[in-house]
This record gives structure tokens, C-alpha cells and sequence, in this order.
């Protein structure tokens, strides 16, 4: 990904979705551009318009925080957009690979036996470590019952964005499917700013940007989303309708990765229906380590 046409690309996006009139302008006439013109931006921000068209072609390096803030005001950035615009700076310096700690390849990460045993302890909902390009990395027993459609053979992690727009089961496991595709997209678009020289990233985009249409035009729309909690509709092939809510939870012994649980509401259907989820796996996992019975 071409960082300069990233920088061009979110600001323009993020431009055209501002009216005049959510600025506080008036609409005037004859108006060749979607949202505010760079003129309009440029003195929202107090800045001029030869510096703010400097911006906008990509050029962030040396840009001051004041300036950043004042741009982000003006271009009404939500707290996701404006991280990812400071993350797209950073790297812009070249200060990213300074103030962030280095990401670690999927392939090369293991879980530690205590991390494995931490999740083993949550029993009541499906727990999982992943990173920012949405690898499952290490999984409770019920996370595997849960996402027992996700491919698990070769030696790549399974993965919720190839699964959510690459495999047909997904459009059924998601019940809320658009809106899980725009969130997957927007999530690897932060990574995208955060990591921005990071292969196994481009190599996710440039697979999905080629194989699925669906994917292709929500990541050239440049929105981003912070993901740290919510609830979530699903339709799992084993115990039906389930509605879960979910926590992510940084790292701090991993930097780049998180730790995400997800529960049911107590007394509800969903809670049940996590308890037969639960047994079912049990019944699958004596049922793979049992011994095929002998002859004779």
C-alpha cells in the first residue's frame, strides 16, 4: 500500500462526507465536489490552503499535533478515524516504528502454556488471542466449537476476514452479515494505519481486494473503527440462534495482539444455547480421541 495515496485517499473520503451545512457553511451553488472543497477545509482548520492541499497529497511528515487536531475538528473525525489519521502521521515521520512496540509475525507467535491454560479456564464463552489482521490464534475449547466452520487445515491461522468474504458459510454463521462486513473492513484499515509495512497485511488485502467484490468496495470507501466491545447476532450450525456480547482486551505481554471473550446474557436463550454448545464439544472431543475399536 502506497502510504502517501492512503493519506490522499482517507482525507479525501473523510472530506467528501462532510455537507456545508453539518460544517456551519453555506451551500452556495455550482458545487463540482461532493462535501467541502479544500478551501472550505483549509479555514475550518486555520490553515492555509497551499498547506492543507500539501496535506491532502499525502504529505504528513512534520505536520504538528495542533494542525492534526485542528484538521481532524474540521473533517468531524470520530475517535477511530482521528487515531487512525495520527497513526498515518506517525509513520509519515517515520517516528512509527519508535513509538509502537514491534508487531510479531503470526507465524512466529505461540501461545505460552499459561496463556493456553487461561483460556481453558473460560468455560461459560468462546475465548480467543488474535491480531490485527483477525488470525485466531490461540482458542478455548468452546471458541473452536463455536468457529467449527473456519478452515483449520494448512499451516496459515484461521482467519474471521478471508472467512467472512471468501467462504459462503459465513453469509449463514453471521446474522447480521453486512454489518459484519463493513466492520471487518474498517478493522483492517486501522491495522492498515498502525502497521503500515506489514506483508502478511498486504498480501490479506490483496487477496480479498482480488477475490471478492464485496471487500474491494467497503475498503476503498477508507472507514475505520475502533473494536473493543459490542454484541454480536449469530446462527450456528449446531445450536442455532445465539446473540453474545464480547470484550477485547489488550495484550500487555503481547503487544499487537488481544485477548476477546464473549458471553451470553444470563438466564437468556443464548446462555442455554452456549451450555449445548459446550456439550456438544465435549462429545466431539471424546468422540476424536477414542480409539477405533480393534478386531477380533
Amino acid at each position: 500500500m502506497d502510504h502517501r495515496e492512503e493519506i490522499r485517499e482517507f482525507l479525501i473520503s473523510r472530506r467528501a462526507k462532510i455537507t456545508p451545512q453539518q460544517a456551519g457553511l453555506p451551500a452556495g451553488s455550482k458545487r463540482r465536489v461532493p462535501g467541502l472543497r479544500r478551501s472550505e477545509v483549509a479555514a475550518l482548520a486555520d490553515v492555509s490552503v497551499e498547506y492543507y492541499a500539501k496535506v491532502e497529497r499525502g504529505n504528513l511528515a512534520g505536520v504538528s499535533p495542533g494542525v492534526l487536531e485542528a484538521i481532524a475538528r474540521a473533517l468531524q473525525l470520530d475517535d477511530a478515524e482521528r487515531a487512525h489519521l495520527l497513526h498515518l502521521a506517525q509513520t509519515a515521520d517515520g517516528t512509527d516504528t519508535l513509538a509502537r512496540p514491534r508487531r510479531r509475525a503470526p507465524a512466529q507467535w505461540t501461545a505460552h502454556p499459561s496463556l493456553q491454560w487461561t483460556l481453558d479456564a473460560i468455560t461459560a464463552g468462546p475465548a480467543f488471542v488474535g491480531n490485527g489482521r483477525m488470525d485466531l490464534l490461540a482458542m478455548n475449547h468452546l471458541a473452536r466449537a463455536f468457529y467449527c466452520d473456519l478452515p483449520t487445515a494448512g499451516q496459515r491461522p484461521p482467519n474471521l476476514a478471508r472467512y467472512a468474504f471468501l467462504d459462503p458459510a459465513a453469509q449463514r454463521f453471521y446474522a447480521d452479515w453486512e454489518q459484519i462486513a463493513d466492520q471487518t473492513v474498517a478493522i483492517l484499515r486501522v491495522q492498515a494505519g498502525r502497521d503500515p509495512h506489514n506483508r502478511d497485511l498486504h498480501d490479506l488485502v490483496g487477496e480479498l481486494s482480488t477475490r471478492s467484490d464485496a471487500f474491494r468496495t467497503r475498503w476503498a470507501g477508507h472507514n475505520v473503527r475502533l473494536h473493543g466491545t459490542g454484541a454480536k447476532r449469530y446462527h450456528h450450525p449446531v445450536v442455532g440462534d445465539l446473540t453474545l456480547s464480547w470484550e477485547g482486551l489488550e495484550m500487555i505481554a503481547a503487544p499487537g495482539l488481544a485477548l476477546t471473550i464473549y458471553t451470553a446474557e444470563p438466564g437468556s436463550p443464548s446462555e442455554e444455547g452456549l451450555r449445548l454448545l459446550s456439550s456438544w464439544s465435549a462429545i466431539q472431543k471424546t468422540a476424536s480421541s477414542t480409539p477405533p475399536p480393534t478386531a477380533g
